[in-house]
């Protein structure tokens, strides 16, 4: 076991500990002598039980939980039909549930459950090109059911997620060109054709969301995205005056604790989605690079991990984790640069929230476990008791 712990990869470890400092520094500034003050130090308890899960999942063996995936990933639907009925809304979404006091997000969770069901098919495969009716489609459905709850419970960010997820597992799965090109040509036609008709028909199509199928906060996000002018003061409100805080942040920013804009309140809630709105302006383009730097390298050393996994699991659970990682980089910083629709994902080790720190610090110790035993020699997995 000591053995094992010698090899974890420091590099790693140090760009989660300074990480985890830009965060609580980032939810100090903007929430000393409020309501909310206090949160940066329970974001410092949540990071401590956050570095126990790393650690502890990084001296377990990763392969058992890829044997039992079938059965993890039944108990997460299960969970996630139960939070359909009895989950708490906050933010326009019924997503939360009350566990001893603590509220969890198990749509967060259930990101890195599905990660470990299509891996634990893919290691089947033994290595062939992925058929399209025998493979693909079986895949696909087993990302689309969670899919479908969770959009149901007005969670688009998360359920986007997984979608991101079953695109670079499908990838890395070995899928033909000719399937790769035909579902980019169709993905890409349904996204062109969803914006075309929003901007050109924007009656039409908010009218459908919002009472055909009942998803009026859809349009709260829709709006500010594509049709900004159209868009009411409130809808807009949380990114107009983020895009205005970035701005001034300039090249090295006006300073900590004294941006103009996340100082005077005029951002919502700054602390959790739009921290990123924080770093920007008072840091600036410096501070929000070296940011995208150390995300660069804890992608980049994950790649490495997985080139260098003998086993054939270990690479599938990487991507994975790379894969919902750079989602939720990209759509959280994206949304507050009117590159993307604002869905309500956090920034990965930075925003504020207990299930986000835990679920992303449980990702790292993984894709550690595939560090410190992805070079045993492998074992052939038991065939699922349960086939998707």
């Amino acid at each position: 076991m000591l053995q094992r712990f010698k090899k974890i990869d420091g590099v790693i470890v140090v760009v989660l500990l300074m990480l985890m400092v830009i965060s609580i520094l980032s939810i100090y500034s903007v929430t000393h002598g409020r309501d909310d003050d206090g949160l940066h130090i329970q974001m410092l308890k949540w990071y401590g039980l956050g570095f126990f899960v790393f650690f502890g999942l990084s001296l377990f063996d990763y392969r058992l939980l890829v044997k039992y995936a079938h059965y993890i990933y039944m108990l997460g639907i299960v969970i996630l039909v139960v939070v359909s009925f009895f989950g708490k809304v906050k933010y326009g979404a019924r997503g939360w549930l009350e566990v001893g006091g603590l509220s969890v997000q198990p749509a967060e969770l259930f990101k890195l459950i599905l990660i470990l069901a299509l891996a634990a098919l893919l290691v089947r495969k033994n290595k062939n090109e992925l058929q399209f009716w025998r493979d693909v489609v079986p895949l696909s459905l087993i990302a689309l059911l969670p899919f479908v709850i969770v959009i149901s419970q007005n969670d688009l960010g998360n359920a986007l997620s997984y979608m991101v997820i079953l695109l670079g597992l499908l990838w890395i799965g070995r899928i033909k060109w000719s399937h790769a090109l035909i579902g980019l040509i169709v993905g890409g036609v349904a996204v062109g054709g969803f914006i075309y008709s929003y901007i050109n028909y924007h009656e039409q199509m908010t009218h459908f969301l919002s009472e055909t199928i009942g998803r009026k906060h859809f349009v709260a996000r829709f709006d500010p995205w594509l049709v900004p002018e159209l868009a009411s003061s409130d809808d807009s409100y949380q990114t107009r005056n983020a895009k205005i805080a970035i701005a001034s942040g300039g090249l090295s920013g006006e300073g900590y604790m004294k941006g103009g804009s996340v100082q005077s309140g005029k951002i919502p809630v700054l602390y959790t989605d739009a921290i990123f709105a924080q770093i920007a302006e008072e840091f600036g383009f410096v501070g929000a690079a070296l940011l995208l730097l150390l995300f660069f390298i804890l992608i980049h050393r994950m790649i490495l991990i997985a080139l260098e996994c003998s086993d054939r699991a270990g690479p599938f659970l990487i991507i994975g984790i790379v894969a919902m990682l750079l989602y939720q980089i990209l759509e959280n910083i994206g949304a507050y640069i009117g590159l993307m629709p604002l869905t309500g994902i956090t920034l990965p080790f930075i925003s504020y929230g207990g299930t986000s720190v835990l679920i992303n610090m449980a990702s790292m110790g993984i894709a550690m476990s595939v560090l410190l035993y992805g070079q045993d020699v492998e074992e052939d997995l038991p065939a699922p008791v349960v086939h998707f």
